[in-house]
């Protein structure tokens, strides 16, 4: 397949129905809305099955075959005229957060269904099969690790591993499989790919701010997760003289500006972020002597994250040394960052511009299911904005327009990489 050449003439005006896309993603909607006009539909519950089912249901009418793997992610397969090659897969998740909203996941999965529902109306024909793909957990909201059914799909980590972990109410992930009939049979869960494209609301403010319809995602941002403790001393509040205490909070003050300064001084995708701070003994009149907090930095290449980390590291010692603390930093979380495949991110903006979309190139900052596909095939994002860039909440919002013309640009990058039969 030359992913350069032109898609066939009877294709050049193929458009999908923004209209349809709407109604089905306000139909899956319906299945754990909340009061405010959210989604909460955690993984793997009964909800999670109500959506899976209604998924299947509309696979089928697309005249898709069904398979389901042994953690639960499900791939819809419309066949092609050579299906020998391997298949050009789109997908995200319907999983939420317990706040979430109607388009995070959603979006990329019924964009999907679209694309097939538009080629079956139109009688298009593709020579490699196309796949849209249900990933499992994305959210992490339920079980623990994020991105888990992708991550299996990659060998992120063990297919064993992935199923013995448990919830809050200590439920498994094998066990609640089983309960919502989509424990899938054993055996290798990945299968070849020949290109993967995950259209996305882009979770964040740019592509709004610059005015912008389709975001083509170059790469998605390397994670350092770290824990970080304070250890100073308590003493009384009135009688401890302000030179002679060890304040732990203070030097987390110090900190939590530093890890600001990390980024801002790699703008601009550098990213610093503290978003958990546990202050002990927190009684009013004591100063604290201990700290608990969160620090979390990304970066578009290693090369950045690398020296990003030796700046926290570097920084957390002159801390201690002027605050007169002890500061342990221990990294707990590590993705490398991820490019994507730069002929089919050429693609997703050459389509863009054949289709008059405003476009430009962003990253992105979260993590997706693309990120760890992009281990074993070619892959591209495609991001459309969402009103002020809201989302993991249950007023995330986005335009019918930019979510049609985000589908249409799914729908000409697929064909461009499965090839339109004569």
């Amino acid at each position: 397949m030359d992913l350069h050449s032109p898609p066939a003439v009877q294709t050049a005006t193929l458009r999908t129905d923004g209209a349809r896309l709407w109604q089905s993603l306000m139909d899956l909607a319906r299945i754990g809305a909340t009061p405010k006009g959210g989604v909460c539909r955690l993984a793997l519950t009964d909800l999670d099955r109500q959506a899976r089912d209604l998924f299947v249901q509309w696979a089928q009418e697309a005249g898709c075959s069904l398979r389901v793997d042994a953690i639960g992610n499900i791939f819809a397969r419309r066949p092609g005229t050579d299906d020998s090659l391997p298949p050009v897969m789109t997908g995200s998740h319907i999983d939420t957060q317990p706040t979430g909203g109607k388009f995070d996941g959603n979006y990329g999965v019924l964009a999907g269904i679209e694309v097939l529902r538009t080629l079956n109306a139109a009688g298009v024909r593709t020579r490699a099969p196309l796949e849209v793909a249900v990933w499992t957990n994305e959210e992490g909201s339920r079980f623990v690790p994020v991105m888990m059914g992708s991550g299996v799909f990659a060998s992120a980590f063990t297919l064993e591993h992935a199923l013995q972990q448990r919830d809050a109410q200590g439920v498994s992930v094998e066990d609640a499989l089983r309960a919502i009939g989509y424990a899938g049979p054993a055996g290798p869960a990945a299968h070849p790919v020949g290109a993967y494209f995950e259209a996305h609301i882009e979770q964040g403010p740019v592509l709004e701010k610059h005015g912008c319809v389709i975001g083509v995602v170059q790469a998605a941002l390397g994670q350092r997760w770290y824990d970080v403790q304070i250890q100073g001393m308590e003493a009384h509040a009135g009688p401890t003289p302000m030179e002679m205490r060890k304040d732990a909070l203070l030097a987390a003050s110090d900190l939590i500006v530093a890890v600001n300064r990390i980024a801002v001084e790699r703008m601009p995708h550098g990213r610093g972020t503290v978003g958990q701070l546990e202050v002990y003994p927190n009684s009013r009149n004591v100063i604290p002597g201990g700290v608990k907090m969160s620090v979390d930095l990304r970066a578009p290449d290693d090369t950045m994250l690398s020296d990003m980390d030796a700046a926290l590291r570097r920084l957390c010692q002159d801390i201690a040394s002027a605050r007169h603390v002890d500061i342990a930093v221990e990294q707990v979380v590590y993705f490398a960052p991820q490019p994507f495949t730069p002929r089919l991110v050429d693609a997703v903006r050459r389509n863009a511009q054949a289709l008059g979309y405003s476009a430009m190139d962003v990253v992105s900052g979260a993590g997706h299911d693309a990120v760890y596909v992009a281990r074993l095939a070619p892959t591209a994002m495609i991001f459309v904005p969402c009103a002020d860039g809201i989302s993991h909440n249950e007023i995330e919002d986005a335009e019918p327009a930019h979510l049609e013309a985000g589908c249409n640009v799914l729908l000409s990058s697929m064909l461009d990489a499965a090839g339109v039969a004569a």
